[in-house]
């Protein structure tokens, strides 16, 4: 005779184990209150992580064909309510009744991801978004904050569409299944039955009896995403960050990335400076005397700092000096660039009839229309 002591432990035992046993909800990390979009994404997670392509742990795949399970009873409305009302012993009479013990795991996640493996996975399309910044930034480096347009899941229905759980109903139509029968003629004597989709629920087997009072049964809303995007100093135009999953959300599919491009744009009041790949260009104008006899120049740089610039000869228009060590920064590969500096010359629209007089007789030049006894 077992006694009562052992029967005590051993009924606790057993009772742990069944308080121990995870639910549907808890194999997918979900509450039951979870919508439709929130099985989908915790699916959409969980199944990339264990599945055998990707973790071949035995334990892994054993995870993979519990979600998997998990995902098909809960993503079906029926089969979901059976669940929430009979538990375990309700599903296992239903699949009996239907004879048939659910699908293959491998199938559930091919149908989801459209596919038969990861690299298949449903993802939304991606943004590319231009930001133009100052050429200084690009030269020093830069920590740059902005905003874009993204649309996300509606924070009330949670992508239902629906003002609540009690809203969504079983479409009249099609009966739940997505689509209809309708009996058609094809020619005179030859009458067959297609099948279309239902036109009342667009294939969904579901209609929305009052639309979420916020984003008006279109399951998402429109919000401003702030993004950080670091500019390295040296960076090349059309540096690229790619921020992944910060484009728009979808209840069907994966959100895709933002693409940042960063180019620059010109600089008023710093020489006007501009690139062409790794070197800086400016231009300094000069006087006719300052062509002619030489000058001294000092120019400010992209970073504040001083360059001064001397030349004791003449210049020419046009002409390029060239700076070595003072382009943009080494990046990756790229070595630092240099600076080139070209020359113009200005002339005076019009100058004094004894100015000329002086520059013809510096130049040996002959002038025609003045008379020396005029002057």
């Amino acid at each position: 005779m077992i006694p009562n002591t052992l029967l005590v432990a051993l009924s606790l035992l057993l009772l742990s184990g069944c308080i121990a046993a995870e639910s549907l909800y808890q194999i997918l990390g979900l509450k039951k209150d979870a919508s439709d979009a929130d099985i989908k994404k915790a699916y959409r997670k969980l199944s990339k992580k264990y599945h055998p392509d990707i973790n071949p742990d035995e334990a892994a795949h054993e995870r993979f064909i519990e979600v998997s399970k998990a995902y098909e009873v809960l993503s079906d409305t029926e089969t979901r309510t059976i669940y929430d009302r009979h538990g375990d012993a309700g599903l296992k009479q239903h699949e009996a009744q239907k004879q048939g013990g659910g699908r293959n795991p491998h199938d559930v996640f091919a149908h989801f991801f459209g596919g038969g493996g990861p690299a298949q996975e449903q993802k939304g399309p991606s943004m590319l978004t231009n930001v133009e910044v100052n050429l200084a930034d690009m030269y020093t480096g830069r920590n740059l904050e902005f905003q874009v347009p993204r649309k996300v899941i509606c924070t009330h229905c949670h992508g239902s569409g629906a003002e609540s759980e009690s809203d969504i109903h079983q479409c009249t139509q099609c009966g739940g299944q997505g689509v209809i029968v309708q009996r058609q003629q094809f020619f005179p004597g030859m009458v067959g039955n297609v099948q279309m989709t239902c036109p009342s629920c667009g294939g969904k087997g579901k209609q929305i009896r009052r639309a979420c009072h916020l984003c008006h049964g279109n399951k998402v809303i429109d919000t401003q995403n702030t993004l950080a995007v670091h500019i390295p100093a040296g960076a090349p135009e059309g540096y690229e960050e790619i921020f992944q999953g910060e484009a728009d959300e979808g209840v069907d599919w994966e959100a895709g990335d933002v693409i940042v491009r960063i180019r620059s744009e010109r600089i008023e009041g710093r020489g006007e400076w501009t690139r062409k790949e790794s070197g800086i260009m400016g231009r300094v104008t000069l006087s006719v005397a300052e062509a002619l006899l030489g000058f001294e120049r000092n120019l400010t740089h992209l970073d504040g700092r001083t360059i001064s610039i001397q030349r004791k000869g003449t210049t020419q228009p046009g002409e390029v000096e060239v700076i070595e060590g003072e382009g943009m920064p080494s990046f990756g590969d790229i070595p630092q660039g240099d600076m080139y500096v070209e020359y113009s010359v200005i002339l005076p629209v019009e100058i004094a009839d004894d100015t000329r007089i002086k520059l013809a007789d510096l130049f040996n030049h002959q002038i025609s229309h003045i008379s020396r006894d005029e002057l």
